[in-house]
């Protein structure tokens, strides 16, 4: 089995140190990667300001066409990626080729986005001694962009961190999930066949810890960071004056008032809460029911579970893969047999084989369990009753998290009070905190991060305005 090499500048390359990536449903060794090392990370930072000067004189028709050529190469290698994304992350055949969509889609946006960055022209002359004055705002690419890429998608938000990047003008170094470098690897591939100037590229899978070495690099210009939060705010701690952007964890709740569709928001929380086995920032995991009907949504919601399939993510029937590893669905576990011991009940799941961890709700927690105050990524519910909508707000927002929300009514003033109250970067109205399309603006409040995702907001982060003021009358000749 040959590893695949890492890419500096454009040029893939060897190196003696290799890591055995593993399918998480068995175990078995899939693909073996090279590391890249201290010197390979300071060559990437160096092709990276080379290939800047290049990125940025690029005319937004030439970085989007690269972005179009691109998106061409993932629909075509669709099949490969989705094959990838099933051995090297456990993630289920029909969850992985809805990613590849989604990926494309990303990559497009950012094309047609590299076309729209606008600028203002703001006059001036609003007093005799400004008179002859008008203002120019334009946007211009920062620099160097350094994505760190998380386990959970590593295709999409590859591409949501270096299609964005291009549109820009900007150079961008990948660093892939330990677990997941693959997916990287080939779209850094992609992205050189598609045109990108080949020292404006570099995938340098490598342990979290040595990646800080270009996160306290001051050449590089924006850091993008999805993943946990504790390594998130470290890396901006460490990250110097540069722009950061942080999209972090959640435990996203779901509100059901007595007037929802009970039927529609039992189906869409049993997809939010399971999908990809709960691995999603935005994964539903406190559910809160208006008390009139939690009874019936509860039967409703455990009718849903039950129907899942939970197996081998190869199969195209499988609605439920394993998690990522034994590790993480170990401590998952940790916290479900924790919230029994102090009072909770599991109304179904609840047990753990291997990376296989069961769709399990449970009830009777109290906000300060883990299970309620943590992201317990796995696939983990809880679901409380609740009197009045104000409540139900208020228990929402005690978190330290604010990703997003889902709230199910049919009464437009409480939609307009939570849209106003919550303390959140979305709130979805009937409909699950989970959902997103690419081309939204995407982020948190409070420990959910900082900065939004999403080709347009993205392209914001990763460019500065910049002002030039023309004096009209300064000096010139009046005929």
């Amino acid at each position: 089995m040959d590893a695949y090499p890492i890419i500096l500048g454009g040029v893939k390359k060897q190196t003696d140190e290799i890591v055995n990536v593993r399918f998480p449903y068995t175990g078995e060794i899939y693909a073996k990667v090279c590391q890249a090392g201290q010197s390979d990370l300071e060559e990437a930072v160096a092709a990276a300001v080379r290939g800047f000067e290049k990125t940025r004189t690029l005319s937004s028709g030439a970085r989007s066409n690269i972005l179009i050529r691109l998106a061409d190469e993932i629909h075509r290698r669709s099949d490969e990626l989705v094959d990838v994304m099933v051995m090297e992350g456990g993630k289920t055949k029909k969850f992985a080729t809805n990613e590849v969509s989604r990926a494309e889609i990303t990559v497009r946006t950012s094309a047609e986005e590299a076309k729209r960055i606008y600028g203002e022209i703001i006059p001036l002359d609003w007093t005799g001694e400004t008179e002859g004055r008008i203002g120019f705002l334009q946007r211009f690419p920062l620099g160097p962009v350094f994505g760190i890429v998380p386990f959970n998608f590593p295709l999409n938000l590859a591409c949501h961190k270096l299609a964005p990047a291009i549109a820009a003008g900007n150079p961008v170094i990948l660093k892939p999930a330990s677990a997941t470098p693959v997916c990287s690897l080939l779209l850094g591939e992609m992205a050189l066949d598609a045109g990108l100037p080949p020292e404006a590229i570099s995938v340098v899978p490598c342990a979290g810890v040595r990646a800080e070495q270009l996160a306290r690099d001051s050449r590089i210009a924006y850091l993008s960071f999805t993943g946990s939060c504790s390594v998130g705010w470290h890396l901006k701690d460490i990250a110097g004056r540069k722009k950061v952007g942080l999209e972090l964890g959640g435990n996203a709740a779901v509100i059901v008032h007595e007037d929802a569709n009970l039927d529609f928001a039992a189906d869409r929380i049993a997809t939010g809460g399971f999908i990809n086995a709960g691995q999603v920032c935005i994964s539903v995991q406190r559910v809160l029911v208006h008390r009139p009907v939690f009874d019936r949504m509860l039967e409703k919601i455990l009718l849903s579970v039950k129907a899942l399939r939970i197996g081998d993510p190869r199969e195209p029937s499988t609605d439920i893969g394993p998690m990522i590893d034994q590790q993480k669905a170990e401590e998952a576990y940790r916290k479900v047999k924790e919230a029994v011991r102090q009072g909770a009940r599991v109304l179904t799941g609840g047990t753990l084989d291997g990376t296989l961890f069961t769709p399990t709700i449970i009830t009777d927690t109290t906000p300060d369990m883990r299970i309620n105050r943590e992201e317990v990524f796995a696939p983990v519910i809880s679901i409380a009753p609740y009197d009045t909508f104000a409540e139900a707000l208020q228990m929402a927002n005690a978190s330290d998290f604010g990703l997003q929300v889902g709230v199910f009514t049919q009464n437009i003033n409480r939609v307009m009070r939570a849209f106003s109250t919550m303390e959140v970067g979305g709130v979805m109205v009937n409909d699950i905190p989970t959902f997103r399309v690419d081309q939204m603006p995407y982020g948190g409040l409070k420990g959910s991060g900082i900065g939004r995702e999403g080709p347009r907001y993205a392209i914001e982060e990763m460019t500065e305005l910049r002002l030039m003021v023309i004096n009209r009358n300064g000096g010139a000749n009046q005929d």
